[in-house]
């Protein structure tokens, strides 16, 4: 894990974009002379949006300290086929006004791609740590696996609240906008979404048996009873949360909100720390086996909500599933910069090709 080339983020230099922001902000916000300074790329950007800090110095603005979500480059072999700024936008403005988490203040929205070679927003900064991916926070050598057994139970306590009190909160029928287009339930339609976003990733390329038998196996495990949809943060995971020591100051990255069963966002939770925590045992490290645990999240869950988890070996799989369409992709992507050759067994390019076959056969948890 050490050794593994890490996967190209951007195509873009940071530099370019400052003075593009700075002319931006002068022609369309009548911020003329607005100086962009402190422009730089958090460390923990990603290969879907892209994430740029910047400052902004004039005293007409009303935010200092700014960060701006950039859709992918097209040129860049993109993670996903769409990138929708306005819809980001929107569901973090709704998410602010109807509920109490910690969501950044957004502010300008642009759509033309014109000023950044992309459609983008601007939104409040907010200072803190966030729990790193790589290498990943069950991982020795980071803030997180050096904390006490009691401050991770406090970040854990205070993360599981985020998502109970997001699908608490927030009026569901105000999140049915972010449902796919299609026939059928919104579970339905959200798997038929990422039916057709596995066909984009392998289109033209070797498509995944394993992806295909997972798919197979949901279908024989499809809940009986799909529950009430609500607003899922989609992305939800401690990697995506900023932390004041280990209180959540802001919840990040909502690309991915959906209008869903609540067990979709829950089992993304809990799958999402088991690949990192099968990932570190994998490479001899013992990683943190006692947090984050899928028992004390859905057990809390219920307690804070009443509403008690159910059907979560489909969900946990479906969610297995679904990280590994998002592998195979960034895989196809490393190949296409050249930083990894395709094996004859595109199975072979998913970190987690054993759990998500244990989870097929019913042997994993």
């Amino acid at each position: 894990m050490a050794t593994a080339p890490r996967p190209r983020t951007s195509t873009r230099e940071p530099e370019e974009l400052g003075r593009r922001l700075a002319a931006w902000l002068d022609t369309r916000q009548r911020l003329p002379k607005a100086k962009v300074a402190n422009v730089r790329v958090p460390g923990s950007n990603g290969m879907s949006s892209e994430t740029l800090l910047f400052d902004i110095e004039h005293p007409d603005t009303p935010m200092r300290a700014c960060a701006l979500r950039l859709a992918a480059d097209p040129a860049a072999y993109t993670v996903f086929p769409t990138y929708d700024m306005p819809r980001q936008h929107r569901v973090m403005r709704l998410v602010a006004e109807h509920t109490d988490l910690p969501v950044p203040r957004v502010q300008w929205l642009e759509e033309d791609p014109g000023p950044l070679g992309a459609p983008f927003f601007v939104m409040a900064r907010a200072e803190g740590r966030v729990p790193p991916d790589v290498m990943p926070y069950t991982y020795e050598g980071n803030w997180l696996h050096a904390a006490t057994d009691a401050e991770r139970a406090a970040l854990q306590e205070a993360s599981i609240s985020l998502l109970a009190r997001l699908h608490d909160q927030f009026p569901a029928r105000k999140a049915e906008f972010l449902l796919p287009a299609g026939e059928g339930s919104p579970l339905r339609r959200h798997v038929d979404a990422q039916r057709a976003y596995y066909a984009w990733v392998v289109d033209g390329l070797a498509p995944s048996p394993l992806i295909e038998r997972a798919f197979a196996r949901l279908e024989e495990l499809w809940p009986a009873d799909e529950g009430p949809a609500v607003l899922n943060w989609g992305d939800a995971r401690i990697g995506n949360v900023v932390y004041d020591g280990f209180t959540p100051v802001a919840v990040l990255d909502w690309e991915m909100a959906a209008y869903a069963p609540r067990e979709v966002d829950l089992g993304w939770s809990v799958y999402l720390h088991r690949f990192f925590q099968d990932l570190t045992v994998s490479f001899g490290q013992p990683g943190l086996p006692h947090f984050l645990r899928r028992d004390d999240l859905e057990r809390r869950y219920a307690e804070l909500t009443g509403h008690v988890p159910r059907d979560m070996e489909f969900h946990t799989l479906y969610a297995a599933l679904r990280h590994a369409i998002v592998m195979l992709r960034i895989a196809y992507r490393q190949a296409h910069f050249g930083e990894v050759e395709v094996p004859a067994n595109p199975d072979g390019l998913i970190l987690h090709h054993a759990g998500l076959a244990a989870m097929v056969q019913g042997t994993y948890w």
